[in-house]
């Protein structure tokens, strides 16, 4: 018989792949939770009846607030974790930014944790039948949850993906061009920020989201290349 049929000389060679190393680990596990941190996006039309003017005097199920919720606490919570994982293979390049980029990862999920609870707040208003007497608390904590989403999800984000575009343009764990995405997005989010601040224009308007397109384009790249890619090689990888 010839060997190279051999059915088993072939399940021996399919079962003899090399393991994936620790490296490849990270840079999925990484890549799968910044896909992961992209779920609350839903979040934006489902959240529309609770931060209504008249939410606690209605009545029906509140299902969407509580799932958009759940999804911004899962988007917390892998926001965290991405700075995590990458954080041993990071701070080879420079470990004050990696702590940095962890520190503001953390800042970053605890304001979407209190944002949630200014929301879930609202529900709770409602499901206790408080009535007219409770229309300027939902209203106040409407206006924090804005506030505080403003905070914590355009002015972090754009402090973690400078740090986080900094990193990986001088360590050459993915291309440059995709590290830039990230270092000139920031910015462009930062101008947003604070154009919303001083009132230039309103944090509601179309063009608002325009500002925080290149970061969501980093992210969302970023996690598509870790998955499928993985880090290139590079210095700070030649010992793994």
């Amino acid at each position: 018989m010839n060997a190279n049929r051999n059915p088993a000389v072939i399940a021996g060679a399919i079962t003899e792949r090399a393991p994936m190393s620790s490296l490849r680990k990270t840079s999925l596990l990484a890549g799968v939770l910044y896909l992961l941190t992209f779920v609350s996006v839903p979040t934006l039309a489902i959240y529309g009846p609770v931060k209504s003017a008249n939410y606690v005097l209605g009545s029906g199920p509140d299902n969407s607030a509580i799932i958009g919720g759940i999804l911004e606490i899962i988007v917390a919570l892998a926001g965290i974790s991405t700075a995590v994982v990458l954080y041993p293979v990071l701070r080879k390049q420079n470990e004050t930014a990696a702590l940095g980029l962890v520190a503001a990862r953390i800042l970053e999920s605890g304001t979407i944790f209190v944002g949630v609870a200014f929301l879930l707040s609202i529900v709770t208003l409602r499901q206790a039948g408080a009535g007219t007497d409770a229309l300027a608390t939902s209203h106040t904590l409407v206006a924090l949850y804005d506030r505080i989403f403003l905070l914590g999800q355009s002015f972090m984000p754009a402090i973690c993906d400078l740090l986080l575009g900094f990193l990986l343009y001088h360590s050459r764990l993915v291309p440059r061009g995709l590290s830039l995405i990230g270092i000139v997005g920031g910015p462009i989010l930062l101008i947003g920020y604070f154009s919303i601040l001083f009132g230039v224009i309103g944090q509601h308007d179309p063009l608002t989201g325009l500002f925080a397109i290149p970061v969501a384009l980093f992210e969302f790249s970023l996690g598509i290349y870790f998955v499928v890619k993985g880090f290139k090689p590079s210095v700070i990888t030649a010992d793994k």
